[in-house]
């Protein structure tokens, strides 16, 4: 990782002066971490697909304009949030449509006699897509990127404390949620 580190700014500023080579290879080492950020906030494998091809467009487009090489993961993952939440914003009316028949897709009440590994992580993915918005971005930001509370802040353009209150919730809300498989021995 500290290799990385001393590696990305090299690429950006060659990727700068015209070196598509550089710039496919800061996209090789990133595709994959904002791909799964994006999959995670979207729960669309397509969606993510599309948006990852779009965020990597944009910090092509307006590289130029990152003030400081190093900030580069941030500042890149900063794009997929932008990225995420307009496509959010744009199917919001179709979702507001969908959610009347959607609604009642889900059984309550019914007990399944053990949880697998794979139906744990079922159930965590449907956790997630049970916070709100902020909550689950906040959550995958740390936990699945592994991004500092400071890091996040600058992602999501909010302060520390708010981050903080965010990922605490979060978390509060999952385990909450997942506490049931907990007392049928899944831990």
């Amino acid at each position: 990782m500290i290799f990385r580190a001393v590696e990305d700014p090299d690429l950006i500023g060659r990727a700068r002066r015209g070196d598509v080579e550089a710039y496919n290879l800061l996209i090789s080492r990133w595709e994959k971490r904002v791909y799964n950020y994006l999959l995670r906030i979207t729960g669309e494998r397509e969606e993510a697909l599309d948006l990852s091809q779009e965020v990597f467009l944009k910090a092509y487009q307006h590289l130029r304009k990152l003030e400081d090489p190093a900030r580069f993961a941030p500042w890149l993952f900063r794009i997929a949030h932008n990225e995420a939440f307009s496509s959010f914003r744009k199917r919001k009316v179709e979702s507001d449509v969908l959610a009347v028949t959607e609604a009642g897709g889900e059984e309550i009440g019914v007990e399944r006699p053990h949880a697998f590994p794979i139906e744990l992580s079922i159930a965590v993915t449907t956790a997630l897509t049970r916070l709100t918005e902020e909550q689950r971005e906040t959550v995958v930001l740390k936990i699945y990127q592994g991004f500092k509370f400071e890091e996040i802040a600058e992602i999501l353009s909010c302060p520390v404390s708010t981050v903080k209150s965010r990922l605490y919730a979060g978390l509060d809300a999952l385990k909450a949620q997942l506490a049931p498989l907990k007392t049928r021995g899944v831990s």
